[in-house]
């Protein structure tokens, strides 16, 4: 094998709990990640370069080492002391700086990519332990589907389910700082924490409608004061047939749940009239 191609499928947030800050500046959480068929298309060549390139198909991202995708590359190919070099090339359509770890899900796929090309056979576990070393929300985006992710978002408790819907994922055009956002987090009074275990259940009965009554994201807190146009997309969203409507990770991407589609690409027309959006996605759950 010569070459390979992966989807990096993003990921939403249903729930967002931070319990606290840890000594070493990470803080504590408890989430559930749930990933979403819009995806990068990664490409993995094996080359005789011995060095690693990355092309991406814009340039808001960094073709460099900084790049995520090639820090996956670099820890694997010298770890194992392979000399051929690789060429990546990355197909962006994740929203940039968007909060569906767009940066992660591309190194979870580059990890896997090399793993296979490379036939390391590595298994999960172990992708994921080298994973957290590049981002909390890499080892997540090796598993994918549902997950509850606690302590910096490395501990991952699978969650089955077969939930059905469709999801508006709406980003404007503004980027939002996570160290901002984690910083203010703690001085803020949280006023809604979320149910975690309430949305576990409505996860494991497919119940859409109990889902969307639970899911709850405190940075919003934080987020939506400096930022109104994230609570001008969710009401948007609400008034056009959402059963609930919430931002997440740190933002700005809102993310809006619908039990139909017409409701859905309905909600999709009113917010491309309303001018305020840089990207907008219909999207369904990967379970």
């Amino acid at each position: 094998m010569k070459s390979i191609k992966l989807k990096a499928y993003g990921k939403i947030n249903l729930g967002l709990d931070v319990l606290g800050k840890r000594d070493d500046g990470y803080h504590d959480l408890d989430m559930i990640m749930q990933s979403v068929d819009l995806f990068d298309e990664i490409t993995i060549t094996k080359n005789n370069s011995g060095e690693i390139t990355v092309k991406t198909s814009t340039e808001k991202i960094p073709n460099d080492e900084s790049n995520l995708a090639y820090k996956a590359a670099k820890l694997l190919l010298e770890e194992f002391d392979i000399k051929k070099g690789v060429e990546i090339e990355i197909e962006k359509n994740i929203p940039i700086s968007g909060g569906m770890a767009g940066g992660s899900t591309d190194c979870a796929a580059v990890l896997k990519g090399i793993n296979k090309l490379f036939k390391l056979k590595l298994p999960e576990e172990k992708l994921m332990a080298r994973g957290v070393r590049l981002g909390a929300d890499v080892p997540f985006c090796i598993i994918g589907n549902t997950a509850r992710a606690e302590g910096i978002g490395e501990i991952l408790t699978p969650i089955k389910n077969r939930m059905k819907g469709y999801i508006v994922l709406a980003k404007p055009p503004i980027s939002v700082s996570t160290g901002f956002v984690y910083g203010r987090i703690d001085k803020v009074k949280v006023k809604h924490k979320p149910d975690t275990g309430a949305m576990i259940v409505a996860l494991e009965n497919n119940d859409l409608q109990a889902l969307a009554d639970s899911i709850c994201n405190v940075l919003e807190e934080v987020t939506i004061p400096d930022y109104p146009v994230v609570q001008e997309i969710k009401d948007m969203m609400k008034e056009d047939g959402a059963l609930n409507a919430m931002m997440t990770g740190s933002g700005p991407t809102v993310f809006g749940l619908f039990d139909d589609k017409e409701k859905a690409i309905a909600a999709i027309d009113h917010l491309t009239e309303a001018d305020i959006l840089e990207q907008l996605y219909l999207a369904k759950f990967v379970n």
